[in-house]
């Protein structure tokens, strides 16, 4: 055995040049034209491979150096060194076939138990990071591992990561513990490798064919045929990167799967984000929908009687995916009130000469957006949206209202702005030109966005509650029912009073129950004397 230095080649003439990931591992067995290095110039990345063969003792670079022409990158071990090699070769003279046997064979074993040898599992570059805590053992003395799999599990101030193995073996013993801290190159894990084993069965089997096919002159064949095929044994499962693997780890990419166009069946970041993308232009699965829920069994309704199928709108199809989409995302909470609307009914009824005067009608829902918009400045919670990256809230200091509209095509929901800024002659007259923009499908895509609260209506059909669905990325929703008059307790008798039945839906990650509860009474305030309007 020889330790010799493996050098940076000719890179075009290109110096000083980025090393942007590692390939290799200390204790990595490694095959001429496996990639060690991969460095990334200002016009493009490329793969350095190994120019011999041998196992990794000391990784002279780290990922964010830079390196040029004559630079070393690894130190390695190698079978003989090779200018010993080639000035050995001429010499060979081997006359016997018993002769041939005992040149070769030492060396083949020598190679096999080399690479049999206990390897240790080091802890990785973190980052920067250390002290970092162990969370999970995600392996047990005796588990056989893949290239790739998951050793521990360790968490930092930002984030939770897995270490995976970098070589395929057998756990002998574990190094470390949960709770305890650890930091680069401490050891994590002693392993066999078990393709080693199986490499020097091959060889052993083989014995035969060398004996046959090496001449005397070239004693050291059998060892690159080895080399060869312990390559190939342990090729056969996925060859990537570290930073690949780790792609692949984040997205839930089986690297078996993806169809490699790197230098020696390597898979590349190009190739993951291929097959991601290819995977997301095909149609979704019959047999499951989002969250992993499964869909009810198809049904062949025409056994039972007459049916017609008929094919749901865009707008239809696209409301249900918003709706079970919020349904299975949103926490959702529905707090129930009423409002006694005696007193606005008698002043809404008695502008109608006004309104035919300048060309418009007044109903209920101006009056509703007011008093929502006058609510949503004094409880600010629920105007509102979640970042997707669940800790931090995003405050709108705008009013934008959205107003569920039924239409022959399906629901639609145009948004109203800047709510609180706008009379109820204003309100009107919007509620009507979007109402019909709706109805004729005349509404543009800008016409529905922008949204920070939404009033779903029924009070023109009837019911006396129900719960809506908070229309996302909002916070919450306002169902609206049917006024009915009921008796109510004026503390000496009861008197008949117009009742409005409120439904209010909120995101209970974002709004809590006595906020709901309050917000609704607000409500119920403002349209049992509109005089606050003007306060």
């Amino acid at each position: 055995m020889a330790t010799s230095n493996m050098m940076i080649p000719d890179l075009g003439g290109a110096e000083n040049v980025e090393v942007i990931e590692i390939c290799v591992a200390v204790g990595d067995v490694v095959s001429e034209g496996d990639s060690i290095i991969v460095v990334e110039t200002d016009k493009a990345s490329m793969e350095i491979p190994a120019s011999s063969a041998g196992v990794i003792k000391t990784i002279v670079l780290k990922e964010g150096d830079t390196c040029s022409l004559g630079d070393v990158m690894v130190e390695i071990e190698t079978a003989a060194a090779p200018d010993e090699a080639r000035e050995l070769a001429p010499h060979v003279e081997i006359e016997m076939e018993s002769a041939i046997v005992e040149a070769v064979i030492p060396d083949v074993m020598a190679e096999a138990v080399a690479v049999e040898s206990e390897r240790l599992a080091l802890v990785p570059d973190l980052g920067g990071a250390a002290d970092v805590e162990v969370v999970e053992i995600s392996v047990k003395v005796g588990d056989e591992l893949a290239e790739g799999d998951s050793l521990i599990v360790l968490e930092t101030d930002k984030a939770s990561m897995e270490i995976p193995v970098t070589f395929a073996g057998t756990v002998l013993e574990i190094k470390v513990a949960e709770g305890a801290k650890i930091n680069v190159g401490d050891t994590i894990a002693v392993l066999t490798s078990k393709a080693s084993k199986v490499a020097l069965e091959t060889l052993v089997s083989q014995v035969p064919q060398i004996k046959e096919t090496v001449a005397p002159s070239k004693a050291p064949a059998p060892v690159n045929q080895a080399h060869e095929e312990m390559e190939v044994i342990i090729g056969s499962a996925a060859h990537a990167g570290p930073a690949v693997r780790m792609l692949a780890r984040e997205l839930g990419v089986e690297l078996a799967q993806v169809a490699a166009t790197g230098p020696r069946d390597r898979v590349l970041k190009e190739d993951i984000e291929a097959f991601v993308k290819q995977k997301l232009q095909q149609p979704a699965s019959s047999s499951s929908q989002g969250h992993g829920i499964e869909q009810p069994p198809a049904i062949d309704f025409s056994q039972f009687g007459a049916i017609d199928r008929i094919k749901m709108s865009k707008v239809q199809r696209i409301t249900a995916q918003n709706m079970t989409r919020s349904w299975l995302n949103v926490p959702h909470v529905t707090q129930f009130d009423h409002a006694d609307i005696t007193e606005l009914e008698v002043f809404r009824k008695g502008l109608k000469a006004e309104a035919e005067q300048k060309g418009t009608k007044v109903t209920p829902l101006p009056f509703m957006l007011k008093v929502c918009a006058l609510a949503m400045r004094q409880y600010p919670q629920f105007n509102v949206s979640l970042e997707n990256d669940g800790e931090h809230i995003v405050q709108k200091h705008y009013i934008n209202i959205g107003v569920a509209v039924d239409t022959p095509s399906g629901l639609m929901v145009p948004v109203i702005r800047d709510v609180d800024n706008k009379s109820i002659w204003q309100l009107s007259e919007e509620v009507i030109a979007m109402g019909a923009k709706a109805k004729s499908k005349k509404l543009m895509p800008v016409d529905m966005q922008g949204g920070c609260f939404t009033i779903s209506s029924l009070g023109s059909i009837g019911g006396t509650a129900f719960t809506p669905i908070v229309n996302t990325p909002e916070v919450a929703i306002l169902g609206v029912s049917k006024a009915e008059m009921q008796p109510r307790w004026n503390g000496s008798e009861f008197e008949p009073r117009l009742m409005m039945p409120l439904s209010l839906s909120y995101d209970h990650r974002a709004v809590n129950g006595a906020d709901a509860a309050r917000f609704t009474q607000y409500l119920a305030k403002l349209l049992g004397d509109i005089r606050h309007l003007v306060m």
